[in-house]
């Protein structure tokens, strides 16, 4: 199992997480193929030792943190929930930022649920527009008590410093994986502050990671290219945090197991060099 980062004295996650995204049906959209399976995923990856459980009630839409309740709750004492607002889902399975009722999406996320207040809520929002007043909401529930930690998703550096103008910020959610690298210098900078980079789309997404330089660097560990590319995150920075996402137990055990895979000097190397910027 790989190790946990402390990001506050209440928030202690393992590094390697679990995305509940995958949950859902095809494109993160309607019910599960099998959601007695997608049981079996959360209850296993806490047997494992995932104490961070990254989900949002637009999955699905509401059907992956209603599997998380009915999987999970109660829940154990270590275990970490973190939720997105900002968006909400179309009949079509469209993707729409939902920007006007940022409360309503916090209580929709505590309700189904099953918590008083939420371990953490990264705030999505579009890159390059202003971000201060939705996030000053954020703040302002989070004084209230319904969140204990706040994150930013989908952000420039400048956003990110528009929004800790307002209030700390303890992780960044963005899309960053070995051969995406536009973000390299922000991980830097929220590591040297103590702040959290949690890729999403570590593996590639909806589109998967093809390289051969992954690939044949894989085969010479005796590790698939996926263990290969979540063991390149973890070696970039000692504040990434990890979300991948499965529907299915056995790639679950392989995700985890990715954190006991060591780079050589000469692996990493090798991989360093896939990157790609926009």
């Amino acid at each position: 199992m790989t190790d946990t980062l402390k990001l506050a004295d209440d928030l202690v996650l393992s590094r390697i997480g679990f995305g509940a995204m995958q949950l859902a049906g095809r494109g993160a959209f309607g019910p599960p193929r099998d959601r007695a399976e997608a049981v079996r995923v959360l209850r296993t990856a806490v047997e494992l030792g995932v104490t961070h459980i990254d989900t949002s009630d637009y999955y699905g839409p509401y059907v992956t943190n209603e599997i998380i309740r009915e999987a999970l709750h109660p829940y154990p004492e270590s275990l970490r929930i973190v939720t997105k607002i900002g968006y909400s889902r179309g009949a079509d399975g469209s993707w729409n930022p939902s920007p006007d009722n940022l409360r309503e999406q916090v209580q929709d996320n505590l309700r189904r649920l099953g918590l008083d207040a939420l371990d953490g809520v990264n705030l999505r929002v579009e890159k390059g527009e202003p971000v201060a007043d939705r996030f000053g909401e954020l703040v302002a529930m989070q004084r209230e008590g319904l969140v204990r930690h706040l994150g930013l998703s989908n952000v420039t550096a400048e956003q990110v410093a528009e929004a800790r103008a307002i209030a700390p910020i303890v992780f960044v959610q963005n899309l960053y994986n070995v051969v995406l690298r536009d973000d390299d210098a922000l991980v830097d900078t929220l590591a040297a502050d103590g702040i959290g980079f949690v890729p999403f789309f570590p593996l590639g997404g909806f589109n998967p990671l093809q390289s051969s330089v992954l690939n044949d660097v894989a085969a010479e560990l005796g590790a698939t290219p996926q263990q290969t590319a979540l063991a390149w995150l973890l070696h970039r920075s000692p504040a990434i945090l990890l979300i991948p996402g499965t529907s299915s137990v056995a790639h679950l055990r392989e995700n985890v197991a990715a954190g006991d895979l060591k780079l050589p000097a000469g692996a990493l190397a090798r991989l360093d060099g896939l990157a790609t910027r926009s």
